[in-house]
């Protein structure tokens, strides 16, 4: 195989199909312990990111979310609170709704068990979809988010492209990742966190070391801000702009489809 035929998996080099595959089998794996590993993997401070996240995002009412690699549906239930609140504020009755895309049907069939998604009907939906081929009409959604997924797409700029092609015009992008950090000093630390405590923990919550350590190989192989920002940008989002978290452990690239 060439260089041109391979990508990463953590820190092996697999084809592109395997690496779907081997995704697909880690969040088999980890599915019905996501979202409380999640806490481990951003040493707590996720849920904060993720505020902030949907405060830049500003939900409004009516709009039509979808919320990729969406895995448990964190984001899009946050979607309509949010886009509710507004309509409730300015006497703006339109129902927003969201659709939850992960490859994963085992992500969502977690997703879809949490008590917190019954109360939203038909306005929160749930579909099994490569983000890289996302079965949607161009100009479908006025907002995308994608949270700690697209590090593990076997091909980024494929997924970026597919965003744009799925946006209205005016939509807003906002992915956010694990990212390098701002301080040697705290990537040093971070790193020795990350390689030494996560898989352990991981394999006492989940009985899964392997796949805890694949996640934290992978953000260490996930390129820095500007690498990224120049993709994004590169696939057509205007105005693409970087926001650090907690010194760059995760990062919030937002830009808009114009």
């Amino acid at each position: 195989m060439s260089a041109q035929d391979t990508v990463s998996f953590g820190f092996e080099t697999v084809t592109p199909d395997e690496k779907v595959d081997r995704v697909k089998g880690v969040f088999r794996s980890v599915a019905s312990k996501y979202d409380v590993m999640n806490d481990f993997m951003s040493v707590g401070i996720h849920r904060l990111w993720k505020h902030d996240t949907m405060t830049r995002l500003n939900p409004q009412p009516g709009e039509a979310h979808l919320d990729v690699a969406g895995g448990t549906g964190e984001l899009a239930r946050s979607f309509l609170r949010r886009a509710d609140a507004a309509g409730q504020r300015r006497g703006d009755t339109r129902k927003a709704t969201a659709i939850v895309c992960d490859i994963n049907d085992a992500m969502l069939e977690a997703g879809k068990a949490r008590p917190d998604t019954a109360e939203w009907g038909e306005r929160l939906n749930w579909v099994c979809a490569d983000g890289t081929a996302l079965p949607y009409p161009d100009r479908s959604f006025d907002a995308l988010t994608i949270s700690f997924g697209i590090r593990n797409f076997a091909d980024r700029v494929a997924g970026l492209r597919e965003f744009k092609r799925v946006l209205k015009p005016g939509g807003r992008l906002a992915v956010l990742e694990f990212t390098e950090m701002t301080a040697p000093l705290l990537q040093k630390a971070y790193d020795t966190y990350s390689f030494n405590v996560i898989p352990k923990v991981g394999e006492i919550v989940t009985g899964d070391r392997d796949s805890y350590q694949y996640l934290v190989e992978s953000i260490r192989q996930f390129p820095d801000q500007e690498t990224f920002k120049a993709e994004v940008e590169g696939t057509g989002f205007s105005n693409v702009t970087v926001t650090n978290f907690s010194g760059g452990i995760a990062a919030l690239h937002f830009g808009w489809a114009i």
